[in-house]
This record gives structure tokens, C-alpha cells and sequence, in this order.
């Protein structure tokens, strides 16, 4: 009678610890009290082994879900007796063997496909014992019981053909191998324009693709004029910012009629020289290091700046940068003649800069001997070019080429002669003037005048600065 139930599908409940097993009986041995499946599941997983036996004292519940092969299948009262039976045998412990089940490999059997065993049973069958049930929803392992890991999903849905090796490592760098970014990006771009045609069929000729810098604006509402400063007297040359805006130069009688003009509506020469000071001192700082150099662990190596000042408007600038640089804890050394008539906006720069902690010397020879981090030449004047005859101005130009420091020239004037303080680097106010050709860096100032005083001389003018107050100039 037990080798009429051979290919049938059953399903084993072991209990808590064992698990529920299902698959095809393979054999059955009333001698030894066991049963063997072929191909058999544990807790919806399919086990490594091709066959597992069973002993009867540890099977909890029998039930047949189907039958594989096509045999001479007992009557319904012959398959309850005989499962009765075996369940009987193993309640009542008529078996020698041990209370484990143990798995045995048998390589006679072939390891095939899975079969489908966690499929529900018709209603009626005669090999479903007139339930509907099947296998228990929710097994458990505890204490490290054979049968893997939890299993609490219903095995009804997700119990068939479980074959992958759960154990192996995914292999990221080979998924990732298989992503082909630029084919995906592509078709995306593609889908995109196809359904712009789609939605805008007139306006499809005015669009036009176009790839975009992250720091570049995608709303522009429409394309930018960099030539956005006009004057009526062309200096001759022109600049270009970094964002490429041009910047022309003017002659020095068109920049004094704009300096004139800003006075009447109250830019004075104090606020001039204020503004100028500031920009012109915040260049030097960065030209000395800026926070790597100037920082409070690092007052053993101050850096010492020397100021070359005439009795001029241009040498207040200077005046007012020193101030400034004096206020940041840098080293100033001013150097003016004392024996010269001075100017009134001169006079008052020196009355503040004596409130500082820098110096001021009258003659060459108290100057440093050794070379210094920066120095700023503002000796010549735009009204007076004979200053350079005098003697100390050629003394105080001979001290500067022969102490190889880096210089700045603050508004140097409009001349063609070859300079007498050659600039490393030019600071330029509102607009360029017409400067000589030599090898130095422009830079412009912003020094506040308005955008309506420009054009009360004739200048449509759109500022060129956006975020900075002094911003570099490079030749067109």
C-alpha cells in the first residue's frame, strides 16, 4: 500500500523547531517508521539536498497536497487510514530511530526543476482531505534550528522557485557595469524634445538646445549687450571685465569734468578720498596675503607697507590708504616732504593718520634699507608733471627701483613718457584713462558716483562692478 502514494506531494509539519517541509514522497518504510521526499522545500525554500527523510516521531502533521505522477491512487477512506496510521505510529514513538530528522543525498536522484507544491488544492479533492488550508502562514526557527533564516510571508505566494543562493554577495560593480548612463540620458533628452515638438509645434524652429555651466543662469530673458558703457570722448583704448563687459577709456579732461560734476551734487573731495582709501586699501591687503597673512597668531610677521606720497590729491589717496592699512595692524611708513606747500585735502589726511599707529618720514634716508612686502607709489600728480624734476621726488623714485618691492600705483597720470616708478599692478578711479602701454595689471575703483552724473556728461553707463567695489580690467 505505501509504494501506491509514491509521487505523491505532501507537506510535513515538524514543528516550532523543525519547520514545515514539503515534496514529492519518494519512499516510505513502515519497518523503520520514516519517509523520504525527493526535491523537498523547507519553510518555502528549497533545501540543498536532493532528498530528506523523516522519521515519525518527529512529524507533528501529514498532508497530501497533490500527486505528481500518475498512479493507482487509493479511495479516500484508504488514504485517511493510512496517514492515521503513520501519524499514529509517530505519536505513540513505535520508532527507533532518532528524534532529528536527518537529510540524506542520494545522487540517484536528479536534481530537475522545482515542482509546484504550495499551489491550494481544488475543493473536493480527494487528496486534500476536504480542507482548503495548506501550509501553516508563519513558521518559526528558534534556537538555531536547521531550516535557514525566518520565513514570515505567506508560502503560498512567494514559496516556488526560491533557487537563488541567498548566501552570495550581490556584485554591485557588475550591475553597475550594465548602467549605461549616456544612452539613458540621451533617450531622455530625446523623449523631452519630442514632447516639446508635441505640445509647441510653432514655436519648435525658435528653440534650440543648449547645455549650461552651473554657474550660468537658465532664465535669461534675453541675451546680454556687454558693450554696455558709451562715452562721447574715446580714450583710445579699451578693457574687458571677467564676465566680458567692455570698458573704454577716457581722457583726462572728460574724467575731471565727471569728478567736477559729482561735487555739485555733494560727492566732495573728503568723500572722494574716503572711498578711495577704502578700496585701495582693501586691494593691498589682498595683495599681501589677505587672511593667510593677516591673522592674530600672526603678529610676528606683520607686513610693512611704504607709502610715496606728493603734496597733491593723488598723494591724500594715498594718505587715506595708509590710514586705512595702519587701522588693520600692518606696518605703514608714509613719506612726504615737509618742505613743499601742501593742499587742504592733504593737510587733513595727515591730521588722521597721525592718530594711527603708523610712521611718516620727511626724507629718503629714513626709509627701510632691506625690501619691504608692498609698496604704493603716489608721487605724480595729473596737474603738475614738473614735479619729477624736483629732488625728492627723483630720490624718493630712486629709493623705490632700488628696493625691488612690488609696487601699486594709485590714479597714475596720462603721460607717454616712459614711467618713473614702474607698478607691478594700476588702480584706476571710475573709468580707465588713456595709460601708457607698460606691463602692468589695471584694476578699476569704484568710488561712488552716481549713475545720473555719469550721464550729465555724456556717459551711458551701466555699472561693471556686480558684487566688488575694485574688479581687474584686461586689454580688449
Amino acid at each position: 500500500m505505501a509504494a501506491d502514494w509514491l509521487g505523491s506531494v505532501v507537506s510535513i509539519n515538524c514543528g516550532v523547531t523543525l519547520g514545515v517541509y514539503q515534496g514529492e514522497v519518494s519512499s516510505v518504510d513502515h519497518a523503520s517508521q520514516t519517509i523520504s521526499l525527493r526535491q523537498p522545500f523547507h519553510n518555502g525554500v528549497k533545501c540543498p539536498v536532493p532528498e530528506v527523510t523523516f522519521s515519525a516521531i518527529d512529524i507533528k502533521e501529514l498532508k497530501f497536497l497533490g500527486v505528481q505522477n500518475t498512479v493507482n491512487k487509493p479511495s479516500s477512506g484508504q488514504g485517511a487510514a493510512t496517514e492515521a496510521s503513520f501519524m499514529s505510529a509517530g505519536r505513540n514513538g513505535q520508532s527507533n530511530k532518532s528524534t532529528h530528522s536527518h537529510a540524506t543525498s542520494n545522487s540517484s536522484h536528479p536534481n530537475n526543476a522545482p515542482i509546484t507544491i504550495l499551489r491550494r488544492a481544488p475543493a473536493g479533492s480527494s487528496n486534500s482531505r476536504g480542507t482548503s488550508q495548506a501550509t501553516p502562514r508563519k513558521t518559526t526557527v528558534r534556537n538555531g534550528g536547521a531550516g535557514g533564516p525566518l520565513r514570515s510571508k505567506n508560502d503560498e505566494c512567494f514559496g516556488d522557485g526560491t533557487n537563488e543562493d541567498l548566501d552570495a554577495d550581490f556584485d554591485f560593480e557588475g550591475n553597475l557595469a550594465l548602467f549605461d548612463k549616456a544612452a539613458i540620458f540621451s533617450q531622455i533628452d530625446g523623449t523631452s524634445s519630442h514632447s516639446n515638438r508635441a505640445q509647441h509645434p510653432s514655436t519648435q524652429a525658435e528653440q534650440k538646445l543648449q547645455s549650461y555651466r552651473h554657474d550660468e543662469n537658465i532664465l535669461e530673458g534675453k541675451p546680454v549687450i556687454y558693450r554696455q558703457i558709451t562715452v562721447p570722448q574715446h580714450g583710445g583704448k579699451e578693457y574687458c571685465t571677467d564676465s566680458g563687459l567692455v570698458v573704454p577709456s577716457v581722457p583726462y579732461k572728460l574724467h575731471k569734468r565727471l569728478l567736477a560734476a559729482a561735487e555739485r551734487w555733494g560727492l566732495s573731495v573728503e568723500r572722494r578720498l574716503e572711498a578711495i582709501g577704502v578700496c585701495s586699501c582693501q586691494m593691498a591687503l589682498t595683495l599681501l596675503g589677505g587672511p593667510n597673512r593677516l591673522t592674530p597668531k600672526n603678529v610676528h610677521q606683520r607686513p610693512t607697507v611704504v607709502l610715496l606720497c606728493g603734496p597733491h590729491v593723488q598723494g591724500a589717496q594715498g594718505i587715506s590708504c595708509g590710514r586705512h592699512l595702519a587701522n588693520h595692524e600692518v606696518e605703514v611708513i608714509l613719506f612726504l616732504p615737509n618742505f613743499v606747500k601742501m593742499q587742504e585735502s592733504v593737510t587733513s589726511e595727515v591730521n588722521l593718520y597721525s592718530r594711527t599707529s603708523g610712521k611718516q618720514v620727511a626724507s629718503v634716508k629714513d626709509l627701510p634699507v632691506s625690501p619691504v612686502d608692498l609698496l604704493i607709489n603716489c608721487l605724480d600728480c595729473h596737474e603738475n608733471p614738473l614735479l619729477r624734476e624736483q629732488s625728492w621726488y627723483q630720490s624718493a623714485a630712486d629709493w623705490a627701483n632700488q628696493n625691488r618691492a612690488p609696487v601699486l600705483g594709485i590714479d597714475p597720470p596720462v603721460s607717454e613718457q616712459h614711467q618713473t616708478v614702474e607698478a607691478k599692478w594700476t588702480l584706476s578711479l571710475g573709468l580707465p584713462l588713456t595709460l601708457a602701454e607698460r606691463e602692468s595689471r589695471v584694476y578699476l575703483c569704484d568710488i561712488g558716483i552716481p549713475k545720473q552724473v555719469y550721464q550729465e556728461v555724456g556717459i551711458s553707463y551701466h555699472s561693471p562692478f556686480g558684487c566688488k567695489f575694485v574688479i581687474p580690467l584686461h586689454p580688449a
